[in-house]
C-alpha cells in the first residue's frame, strides 16, 4: 500500500511539472503576438488543456496502453509499482529541471527515457530497443521536422490567401483564440494518458480516476509555475505578429490532434516549437541561438530521464525490499 501511495504522489509530481512546462505552449503565440495578456492566455490554456484531459477518458486508449511500458520492457516490470514509481520520479525530476531552466522539453521524451532507464536498472538485457526505435523514437524524431515544414507551408498558404495578416482584427483575434484553444485541447488529450498509464498497475483504483488526478495536477502546475517556459516560447524562438501566431497554432493543433487519435507518441513541445521555427524561417525572424539551446535540451532529455529513473529504481527497490 505504501508503494501505491508513493506512486500516486510521484505521478502527481510528474503531472504538476508537465503542466508547468507544457500548458502555456498552446497559447505562447497568443501572448507573444500581443493578442492576450499573460494571465488571460494562461487561463485559456488551463481551461482548454483541462478539456483535453477530460476528452482523454474517451479518445486516447491507445496511448494509455503504449505508455504502460508493455513491449518496451518485460511484462513483469509493467506490473511492478517499484518500476513505475522509479519511472515517474525520473521523468518528473527531468521535467522539473528543464522548467527551472526555462527550457520547453518533451514530457514524452522524459517518460520514454525514464521507462528505459528504470528497465535497464531492473533487467539490463531485456529492454526492447527495436520497439523503442520503431514505436517511440521515429515519431519523436519526425514530428519536429514535419512541424517545421507544416508551419512554414501553412503560413505561406494563409498569407497568400490573406488569412494571416500582420495586423490585428476582431476576426483574426477570435480565430487565434480558437486555434490556441485547439492546441491546449490537443495537448491535454495527448499527454494525460501518457502519464496516467503509470497508474494502470494500481488495480484498486479505476484508471479514470488516474486520468482525473493527472488532469487536475497538470492544470494546477501550469497555473502556478509556467512563467519561465512561457517567456521562452513567446519571446525567444521567433518574433511574431497575429497572423504568424495563428498559423503556428493551427499547424500544431492539426498535427497533435491527428497523432493523439492515431496513438502516435509525438511531442506537443516539438510540434509547437517546430511550427514556430518554420514560420520564423519563412519570415527571417527565427532566433537561431535560442533554437539551438532548445534543441540541445531535447537531446539530453531522454538520457537524463533514463539516468534519474535508474537511480530512483535502485533507491526504491532497496526501500521496498
Amino acid at each position: 500500500m505504501t508503494i501505491a501511495i508513493l506512486l500516486f504522489l510521484a505521478v502527481a509530481f510528474l503531472s504538476w511539472n508537465n503542466g508547468a512546462n507544457d500548458n502555456f505552449k498552446g497559447v505562447a503565440a497568443l501572448y507573444g503576438s500581443g493578442i492576450a495578456t499573460y494571465r488571460k492566455a494562461l487561463a485559456w490554456a488551463t481551461l482548454t488543456t483541462g478539456a483535453g484531459s477530460v476528452a482523454a477518458l474517451f479518445l486516447a486508449a491507445e496511448l494509455l496502453h503504449k505508455f504502460s511500458g508493455k513491449g518496451l520492457v518485460p511484462d513483469a516490470l509493467t506490473t511492478s509499482p517499484v518500476f513505475l514509481l522509479a519511472a515517474a520520479l525520473g521523468a518528473g525530476a527531468t521535467v522539473l529541471l528543464a522548467t527551472r531552466l526555462g527550457f520547453p522539453i518533451s514530457t514524452t521524451h522524459a517518460i520514454t527515457g525514464a521507462l528505459v532507464g528504470a528497465g535497464m536498472a531492473a533487467s539490463r538485457d531485456h529492454v526492447n530497443f527495436v520497439r523503442l526505435w520503431d514505436g517511440f523514437a521515429i515519431p519523436l524524431l519526425l514530428s519536429p521536422l514535419l512541424a517545421v515544414a507544416s508551419g512554414a507551408v501553412l503560413f505561406v498558404i494563409l498569407r497568400a490567401a490573406r488569412l494571416a495578416p500582420n495586423h490585428r482584427s476582431t476576426t483574426l483575434d477570435r480565430l487565434h483564440f480558437v486555434s490556441s484553444g485547439a492546441v491546449g485541447f490537443a495537448r491535454g488529450l495527448n499527454d494525460t494518458p501518457k502519464i496516467a498509464a503509470l497508474l494502470m498497475v494500481v488495480t484498486a483504483v479505476d484508471i479514470r480516476w488516474g486520468l482525473v488526478l493527472v488532469g487536475v495536477a497538470m492544470a494546477v502546475g501550469g497555473w502556478m509555475n509556467a512563467h519561465r517556459v512561457a517567456m521562452t516560447m513567446s519571446r525567444k524562438i521567433t518574433g511574431m505578429n497575429p497572423g504568424e501566431g495563428f498559423a503556428a497554432n493551427l499547424a500544431t493543433a492539426i498535427l497533435v490532434t491527428s497523432a493523439s487519435i492515431h496513438g502516435l507518441p509525438v511531442s506537443t513541445t516539438h510540434v509547437s516549437v517546430g511550427a514556430l521555427v518554420g514560420i520564423g524561417t519563412v519570415t527571417g525572424q527565427a532566433h537561431w541561438k535560442a533554437v539551438g539551446q532548445i534543441v540541445l535540451s531535447w537531446i539530453v532529455t531522454l538520457p537524463c530521464g533514463a539516468a534519474l529513473a535508474a537511480a530512483a529504481y535502485f533507491l526504491t527497490s532497496k526501500m521496498a525490499a
